[in-house]
């Protein structure tokens, strides 16, 4: 797949969400087996831009390339300003966020509000794209409402207005993140536009990967929640649909080090108060559904400096060795409803 002039290596994508796609997920993403990965979303407001939250949001040191930074308002004059005021800071591909639901971005007529509005869409997009040298994305949902489903008119007016690629989740913004995906307006949306689609929404398993590619004919699919204390799923799906075949499950070993290895890159980038303290919900999305994993669960929730929080995962993982050293059903276990809705978005974003 191509995104304006750059070649993505392979077509997953990891989808941006609020407090949890910061820069050491991304990389842990794209090592194992992403093609790219979108930065949480990044206020178009100037005036938050030397906050900590917004200091490490546009902070893409040592990151793989491209790098892709998701921006999010309604103002196009603010818009095309954040789009290159993040260029500047290494952006290669500039992502406009017409998706989200949490109410507190929709309240000020961002996100997926923006999709009530056709003519701002049209201006914000124009804007952003005539502001920047790099390719120009768009993040959609179907809608605002069941009611008022326009992805097809608002995929074709951004293409009019100079987008390089779309991504769209297939619910519209009163369904947030429950009920079934429109994978047939995902497919509406591809055949009316010439640009790049990636699918978006509960693609959880290589098998569910291949069936959203055949059925919308998109040229990516983009996995969010599903990656959540998982992040080797994109190994698995991009093995599966390279293969036919499904790769054996992770051992308890190679689980043991991916998630040592994110700790270290997570105290690095937070430090450590504010490390130990993020890392405690992915610690939890790891040992979803393993066994112990609830009582775990409440131990990182105890523990407040990152040498407790190590000795908690060693400990977790030497108990772990005494089951089967390749655990059968890892790749299953943990449920599919993490929180990650729009509650959990607004929590992220005040955090």
């Amino acid at each position: 797949m191509h995104i304006g002039s750059h070649h993505i290596e392979n077509n997953l994508v990891v989808a941006p969400m609020a407090g949890v796609t910061d820069r050491p997920f991304r990389q842990l993403c794209k090592r194992l087996g992403a093609g790219l990965a979108v930065s949480e979303m990044v206020s178009s407001d100037p005036r938050l831009r030397d906050t900590h939250k917004s200091l490490r949001r546009t902070n893409h040191e040592g990151e793989v390339k491209p790098i892709v930074v998701q921006i999010a308002g309604s103002d196009p004059e603010w818009m095309a300003d954040a789009a290159r005021y993040n260029v500047d800071r290494g952006a290669q591909i500039i992502d406009i966020n017409m998706g989200c639901p949490a109410k507190k971005v929709c309240s000020v007529a961002a996100g997926s509000a923006l999709l009530r509005n056709e003519a701002l869409v049209a201006q914000i997009v124009a804007a952003v794209v005539a502001a920047v040298a790099v390719p120009v994305t768009l993040k959609i949902r179907t809608g605002w409402s069941v009611a008022s489903r326009n992805a097809v008119r608002i995929a074709r007016i951004a293409e009019d207005a100079g987008i390089a690629a779309l991504s769209v989740h297939g619910r519209t913004r009163e369904c947030g993140f429950t009920g079934p995906v429109e994978y047939e307006t995902i497919r509406a949306v591809k055949q009316s536009v010439s640009v790049p689609v990636t699918a978006n929404g509960d693609i959880d398993s290589p098998e569910k990967a291949r069936e959203v590619l055949d059925r919308t004919g998109a040229d990516a699919v983009m996995v969010g929640r599903a990656a959540q204390g998982r992040p080797w799923i994109f190994r698995e799906i991009r093995h599966y649909l390279d293969h036919g075949g499904k790769l054996p499950a992770p051992s308890v070993k190679e689980i043991r080090e991916v998630i040592l290895e994110h700790l270290s890159d997570h105290y690095e980038f937070y430090g450590e108060v504010y490390g130990v303290r993020v890392a405690r919900k992915h610690l939890s999305w790891y040992a979803a559904g393993l066994p112990g994993g609830e009582a775990f669960r409440h131990q990182i929730n105890r523990v407040d400096s990152s040498a407790a929080q190590i000795a908690s995962v060693d400990l977790f993982f030497d108990q772990l060795a005494a089951y089967d050293d390749r655990l059968a059903d890892v790749s299953s276990c943990r449920p599919f409803d993490s929180p990650v809705g729009a509650s959990w978005v607004e929590e992220a974003l005040a955090a």
